[in-house]
């Protein structure tokens, strides 16, 4: 069983920095993009960054490009996302994806956590 759990959210200024975390358990093989998605009010679920387990390659949205970062360490079978210059419209709970490459219906999310950035 595929197991992912977030932690690392919460209530920050802007400006301000957060980690988020992603642990996950029963990955049977290195043939996952790990991915860190969001879902804001009003607003359609965005992919925010992406990695591949099984050769490390990223992918940034437009709107963190330079600002996030995503990454992992696969001995603790955890990823990891550190948001830096947080903006009010960063706030959204951030979700966890784990997706196999051979086949997508091996797709899973995580219960999300919640970042919240005043202004």
């Amino acid at each position: 069983e595929v197991r992912l759990v977030e932690s690392g959210g919460g209530l920050v200024q802007a400006g301000e920095s957060l980690k988020l975390s992603c642990a996950a358990s029963g990955l049977t093989s290195d043939d996952y993009t790990l991915s860190w998605f969001r879902l804001a009010p009003g607003k359609e679920r965005e992919v925010v960054a992406c990695i591949s387990i099984s050769d490390g390659l990223t992918y940034y949205a437009d709107s963190v490009e330079g600002r996030y970062t995503i990454s992992s360490d696969n001995a603790k079978n955890t990823i990891y996302l550190q948001m830096n210059d947080l903006k009010p419209e960063d706030t959204a709970v951030y979700y966890c994806n784990a997706r196999n490459l051979r086949d997508y219906t091996r797709d899973y999310w995580g219960q999300g956590t919640q970042v919240t950035v005043s202004s």
